[in-house]
């Protein structure tokens, strides 16, 4: 985003409003569909332990926890959560182990996780370069780092142009497979593995859209999800058919 917010701007943006659904750029709440959501959370920290399994793991942008809950069965849990708001209902579970603030004044050592996660969080960032390289250096050797954010070079995005819903007011960075990648490995991540659309698979996602649900009607809905999971498929090269992707970067 050109001319970028200013810091106070930003941090505005994630009040009690911004969760409720009451501001013009809103959220959702996640406690509200937790019990669905946690569907794609479990699944992710099943795949995520296929590159780390143990040791202490970092959500940032953690908002009310519930990827954190999911992943304490396996792993010591901290987070990072700018919103005033987010941060005095998640410390209510995780206590000391979140950090108000962002990755630009954390209080933690080097080599520090074994997981760090930024699940739709890079593209709010106004120095996403600078928070790939903190990053880098709070992984240990062999840590993962997971990143899901939009792919602005598919056919979705291109062909959307300025429609593509993914502009929004708190987005400040967009990114490329190729450039996102390209980024990771200057940092020195030595292992890069993207999955289209995402890594926990279309059950997850299905089951996941039912905290959405007002009757049995909007079953129909699985039909547009089943046909986007399919299309994001359909890849050759630098070319993908849908913008949604996940990838994950190994020190």
């Amino acid at each position: 985003m050109n001319p970028q917010f200013k810091d106070d701007v930003i941090k505005n943006f994630y009040s009690e409003d911004y969760f409720r659904g009451r501001a013009d750029y809103s959220y959702i709440d996640e406690r509200d569909i937790k019990k669905y959501s946690r569907y794609v959370w479990d699944k992710r920290i099943k795949i995520i332990r296929k590159y780390a399994n143990s040791g202490n793991f970092l959500d940032v942008g953690c908002s009310f926890g519930g990827l954190l809950e999911s992943a304490a069965k396996y792993y010591t849990p901290f987070g990072i959560e700018i919103s005033d708001y987010a941060y005095s209902q998640v410390t209510k579970q995780f206590g000391r182990n979140i950090h108000h603030g962002t990755l630009y004044d954390h209080k933690f050592s080097s080599n520090f996780f074994s997981v760090i996660t930024m699940i739709e969080l890079i593209e709010h960032l106004s120095d996403p370069v600078y928070a790939i390289t903190q990053c880098f250096d709070l992984l240990r050797k062999d840590g993962v780092l997971v990143i899901q954010t939009a792919n602005m070079n598919a056919k979705q995005a291109r062909d959307l142009g300025k429609d593509y819903e993914y502009f929004m007011p708190g987005h400040l960075s967009y990114f490329t497979a190729e450039n996102l990648s390209d980024l990771l490995r200057k940092t020195g991540f030595v292992k890069i593995k993207i999955y289209y659309p995402v890594e926990f698979g279309l059950l997850p996602k299905l089951l996941k859209s039912r905290g959405s649900f007002k009757s049995i009607l909007d079953y129909r809905y699985w039909l547009r999800i089943i046909s986007y999971h399919m299309k994001s498929k359909i890849r050759l090269g630098n070319f993908a058919m849908t913008s949604s992707m996940v990838i994950y970067a190994v020190k």
